[in-house]
């Protein structure tokens, strides 16, 4: 009898020891804009954190938005217009408070021109036939390259040549394609190795759009997530930031 309970304690001590250890997950909704610099800053924090999975998702920040509130499996949500986070905070999505992470900033980019040397009001000459920018209504992107060409006089000038892409990754895909010859992206995009390579940019004047102030949150799901509390610790730190400058982004307690 005692063999027989020896036995089954190895068989059950075995069987505890031998279970698979479940891996932290961490599914991130972010702003297109954040493609290169958001995918960078992973792989720094998964050398930190080699048990966590980190999935990131680009879109639309004001689709995003909508998709929270709707129940979609998203840990942590960056957005290029902090007011969508704050929006979700007031309305119990968050679990934490809204915390700025950069400003973002657009600019005129082209692989068939020298951008370097053009202006808003180039955009109205003839030889330019289409032009890419994000969709006003749902991403800031576009929002702001719509200020921008508003305060530049231009936008009833070009309002027929504009294409819109769903985000600003699309925008920039557009022009990197030949759907359009120039396009309003994001300058985190212009300073991506793929793009920096096929061509060149001009930054838009600030003075001419509100600010991309942008920011994130721990939606409400992932309020008893370790990881996600470890990653948006992360975010504040010296590597990421390091990267987040390299990309061209106004970083919080910088002077611009």
């Amino acid at each position: 009898m005692k063999l027989l309970f020896r036995l089954f304690s190895f068989i059950l001590l075995v069987g505890l020891f031998s279970r698979p250890v479940l891996a932290e997950t961490l599914t991130i909704a972010a702003a297109a804009d954040l493609k290169f610099a958001l995918d960078e800053i992973v792989v720094l924090f998964s050398k930190t954190h080699p048990s966590g999975q980190v999935e990131t998702i680009y879109g639309s920040s004001g689709k995003f938005q909508t998709q929270i509130r709707q129940g979609a499996p998203f840990d942590l949500y960056f957005s290029a217009d902090i007011a969508y986070p704050r929006a979700l905070k007031e309305e119990g999505f968050a679990a934490s408070e809204v915390q700025p992470y950069a400003v973002g900033r657009i600019v005129l980019w082209s692989p068939s021109r020298d951008a370097v040397k053009m202006t808003l009001a180039d955009l109205a000459d003839s030889s330019i036939q289409k032009i890419a920018i994000a969709n006003p209504k749902h991403a800031p992107y576009g929002k702001r390259a719509e200020e921008a060409l508003k305060a530049a006089g231009v936008w009833w000038k070009v309002e027929a040549k504009l294409i819109y892409g769903e985000n600003v990754a699309q925008a920039a895909q557009f022009v990197q394609t030949g759907n359009a010859q120039v396009g309003i992206v994001a300058l985190s995009l212009a300073l991506s190795p793929e793009l920096a390579k096929q061509g060149s940019y001009a930054l838009i004047p600030d003075k001419l759009h509100q600010p991309l102030e942008q920011g994130f949150i721990i939606t409400r799901r992932a309020a008893a997530n370790p990881l996600a509390q470890e990653f948006a610790s992360f975010i504040a730190g010296k590597e990421a930031r390091t990267v987040m400058a390299r990309y061209g982004f106004v970083l919080p307690g910088e002077v611009k």
